[in-house]
């Protein structure tokens, strides 16, 4: 038997078992005190920026309101501007750092839809390059991602102006 070993991992179940036992990573997220450990990279007013720890290319960000809901509808009028402001501002800061050729856009609302974390709503913003798909995914499934997290998380920061929390 062939073993890859991938100890990254070992935070993706830890994650996920939190959800399973009643914890919201994104109210953890929001609570937290140590933005460049947790990959937060801005807190507005009614919402906040953070990396995906599992990105599926380089520059992956989720945008989630501090208030947990689950439902699109549920967000407050205020909230909702807010949080479309951050995924905007979000694009801005991709094309300026790393020049995508296009966006992935959107939330996962509900298990089936593929949500990760069922409970506290957020959208993905996943910046695209032409070809950057290819064969691993298909046939071996894995993705290969080419910078690291806290090397992307060091080129985004400086572009949303504000003082990280230690």
């Amino acid at each position: 038997m062939k073993k890859l070993w991938a100890p990254w991992r070992a935070e993706y179940i830890r994650v996920a078992c939190a959800e399973k036992q009643g914890h919201c990573l994104f109210c953890f997220l929001k609570d937290s005190r140590s933005d460049l450990e947790n990959l937060v990279l801005y807190r507005g007013k009614n919402g906040f920026i953070v990396m995906n720890r599992f990105p599926y290319n380089s520059g992956h960000l989720m945008v989630a309101p501090y208030r947990h809901t689950a439902n699109l509808q549920d967000l407050k009028d205020d909230e909702a501007r807010a949080i479309f402001a951050l995924i905007q501002k979000c694009v801005a800061v991709l094309k300026k750092e790393y020049q995508p050729q296009g966006f992935n856009i959107g939330a996962n609302l509900g298990a089936v839809a593929g949500a990760g974390v069922t409970g506290h709503i957020h959208f993905h913003i996943v910046p695209r390059w032409q070809g950057d798909t290819n064969f691993m995914p298909l046939l071996t499934e894995t993705k290969v991602i080419s910078e690291h997290l806290v090397s992307t998380y060091n080129r985004l920061f400086p572009h949303f102006n504000h003082k990280r929390r230690k």
